[in-house]
């Protein structure tokens, strides 16, 4: 789309009444598996978003909504208009996701976060950067997932030895991730 083609989409958009309530899951049950994950594995999560206003509720009032219409009680939702990447770091969050690469720059540059791109165009190659960078990139949220269960179960797994050490020098163990979702 030109700029000027996006610029009236989100003119049409900001008209809507509660448009981001009427938005479909981009994959069919992952906000209830998301939520099932961090309530089983006491996750905290916080849901980014920079999403432009709409006739009706907040942004932030339609998207807690949302969310919960699909499965995620009582979600954390802040509705983002500076870099996530200070965000990040401010609220000290352990990995941020992201479908959109440059957001996903930000987290890396910004903060001590990890970032995990969601990228998917199978057709077209990460971008270099992203790789560079070391943000990590998967193709789907549902992948997303499997791989931080794989995080907190390494996590879960016997103390390493630097736990061992941490502990035998009164430091505090490595807490669990904090994680945010942006869209």
């Amino acid at each position: 789309m030109t700029a000027r083609q996006q610029r009236r989409l989100w003119k049409h958009v900001e008209s809507i009444e509660n448009f981001w309530q009427t938005l479909q899951e981009t994959e069919p049950g992952v906000v209830a598996r998301l939520h099932k994950l961090a309530t089983e594995r006491r996750w905290e999560i916080i849901f980014l978003t920079k999403r432009p206003e709409s006739e009706g509720a907040t942004s932030q009032v339609q998207s807690q909504r949302w969310l919960e219409s699909k499965g995620f009680a009582l979600p954390s939702v802040f509705v983002v208009q500076k870099s996530r990447g200070r965000i990040a770091e401010s609220l000290g969050l352990d990995i941020v996701i992201d479908d959109r690469p440059e957001n996903c720059l930000d987290v890396v540059t910004d903060s001590k976060a990890r970032s995990i791109l969601i990228w998917r165009d199978a057709d077209k190659q990460v971008p270099g950067a992203a790789r560079r960078l070391g943000i990590g990139a998967v193709p789907s949220v549902n992948k997303c997932l499997d791989v931080l269960v794989e995080i907190d179960s390494d996590h879960d797994a016997e103390p390493s030895v630097m736990d061992r050490v941490r502990r035998m020098l009164g430091l505090k163990p490595q807490s669990k991730p904090t994680t945010a979702v942006s869209s």
